[in-house]
Formats: C-alpha cells, structure tokens, sequence
C-alpha cells in the first residue's frame, strides 16, 4: 500500500495537493499534518486521510515520525510546505536597517529549521523499495546567483540555507536511501495569503491558484528521475540554480 505525507496541510497549496492526490487516487492513503485540523476535507476523505496536529517543536516532530513508522506504509510521496514570509509581527526588510535579530530568528526557523527536522526525523521511513519522492517548498528568491534585485534578507537567506541542507541531505540520501528524490521546488507567485500583500505587481497571468500549483508539482514529481540526487525547480519544471 502506498501513501503520502503532506506537512504544513493546512496551507492552499496543501490543501489542494490532498485533494489531488486522492481524487485522482494517485495513493491509496495520505497522512496530513499541521497545528490545526480541516474537517472538511477529513470528512470528505474519511477513509483515506488522517489528520495529525502537531505544534512543531523538535520533540513533537519526533513524536509524529514515530507514529508514522508503526503505520507500516510504504511512502510514495512527501511534501514539506511549511514557510513564513510575513506576519503581523514580520514583514520583508527593504533595507539593512530594518534587520533584527528577532526576526531572522523567527524567518530562519520556519522556513530552514522546521522543514529540516522534518526531513531528518522522516529519513529512516522513507528508504524502502519503493521510490519516494520528497517535495520542500522553497523559493527561488532563495537563489544566491538569480540574486539581481536585493530585499527580503530573512526570507531569502532563509530559503538558501534549507536549499543547502536539501543539497546536502541529498549526499546522504544517495548513500542511505537512493530511491529518494528531493526537489527544493519553488511554485511561483501563488494567490494564498502568504503572497497576498505582494500581488499588485504580479504580471498578468503569473498569479497562480493552488490548485494549478498542485497539478504541476505532482506532474513533475511523477517525470524526475529517483536517482538520490536534489532538483532546485520552479513550478514549470525548469531548474533554478542553487
């Protein structure tokens, strides 16, 4: 029996992966995991989804990967969609000197610490002999050499860092687990409320739905290669470079 594993499932995109993913019965099973429950979709997939709450601290996320490994599944696929860009508290640097300490901490831990731990604590489910292919949301602001017009210190040094421990992870994968695929995939501008103080200069056509961006991703993690090796790409399929 395979099965997935969608973190951060309460976010849009998440959202709509489930839905795919068992409307198209891609997998027979997916386990969503987030801090708060959606009944709805538990109630439309009552069969197939179960709903795990979970507050991210490092001994919950242990806790929640233990659970995972008594299920005796298979896992096909896996998706970390955690991420912060802002908050009422957080916004994007424009300048150096709107950087703080606090904020870098509250940025770096969203976005490069949580996914990370959930990669580290997942690690010794997924090797199996099935091929599994594992999806952490990044950002192509991420990029050090796509880098041309500056801002956004935290979020993006932050989306660099988990691209780094995702190219690293993948050495490791390569010798532990080669039938792992990991993919640092950046969706594009996606009409969430994480892009919704950014939208108004989204050129036509490049403002994105969930559900479109759940439809790509599953179309490119079922076309890449399981080869133990990490893709940086975007929603397109395209390579980004590190």
């Amino acid at each position: 029996m395979t099965a997935a594993i969608v973190i951060g499932a309460n976010s849009s995109i998440a959202q709509s992966v489930i839905e795919r993913l068992l409307s198209d019965r891609k997998v027979e099973h997916v386990t969503a995991i987030s801090r708060n429950t959606n009944p709805d979709l538990q109630s439309k997939f009552a069969s197939s989804l179960r709903w795990i709450c979970c507050d991210y601290s490092e001994v919950a996320i242990k806790q929640v990967c233990i659970s995972l490994h008594a299920q005796e599944k298979n896992f096909s696929h896996v998706f970390i969609c955690n991420g912060l860009l802002h908050s009422a508290q957080v916004a994007p640097e424009k300048r150096l000197e709107d950087i703080n300490t606090e904020k870098l901490q509250t940025i770096f831990h969203a976005n490069t610490i949580v996914p990370m731990l959930w990669l580290a604590n997942l690690a010794p489910l997924l090797k199996s002999e099935i091929d599994c292919s594992v999806a952490v949301f990044s950002a192509r602001v991420g990029s050090i050499e796509d880098n041309c017009s500056g801002g956004w210190y935290a979020y993006r040094a932050s989306k660099s860092a988990l691209n780094m421990l995702i190219k690293t992870a993948s050495i490791e994968f390569w010798r532990r687990a080669p039938n792992v695929k990991l993919i640092a995939f950046h969706p594009g501008t996606t009409d969430t409320q994480l892009s919704k103080p950014f939208q108004t200069n989204v050129p036509k056509g490049k403002l994105f739905t969930p559900k479109f961006v759940a439809s790509s991703l599953l179309e490119i993690m079922e076309s890449l290669d399981r080869d133990g090796g990490a893709e940086f790409i975007d929603w397109q399929g395209e390579p980004i470079p590190w």
